[in-house]
């Protein structure tokens, strides 16, 4: 099923599953951190942005949990986590992306960023958080 295919609402509510899972299943937050990106360096001019953090054993995680994840994406997703490291005077540990579908051409751009890929909590390692 495309993209286009899914409503946003329907997209919106899934990945709320799929947060509320990752919670569940590790005994984790996910905190939303909502930034103003003054010179552009996430899309390439100023604008919010909303990036998905998890503290757990001192690993800093930046994530984006999606319903479906593109290539653009990864690279979205990098930028991000190279923001939170400037603005917040914090190192990143790892990177992940949780989504039942992800573009076929997607993983080899999260494998050179050094994204990890996970389809849902379900399909983590039990010491995914460990340190």
């Amino acid at each position: 099923m495309e993209r286009t295919q899914i409503k946003q609402p329907i997209r919106d509510e899934l990945s709320i599953i799929l947060r509320e899972e990752l919670e569940s299943s590790f005994d984790i937050k996910v905190l939303n951190v909502t930034d103003y990106d003054d010179e552009g360096e996430v899309f390439g001019r100023p604008d919010q942005i909303e990036i998905d953090v998890i503290i757990q054993n001192r690993l800093l995680i930046v994530c984006e949990i999606k319903f479906s994840i593109s290539k653009p994406d990864m690279y979205t997703l990098e930028r991000k986590a190279r923001f939170y490291e400037k603005h917040h005077n914090k190192t990143v540990d790892r990177m992940i992306a949780i989504s039942p579908m992800v573009a076929p051409n997607a993983h080899k751009v999260a494998q050179d960023l050094g994204i990890e890929i996970y389809s849902s909590a379900m399909s983590m390692p039990k010491d995914a958080f460990d340190n």
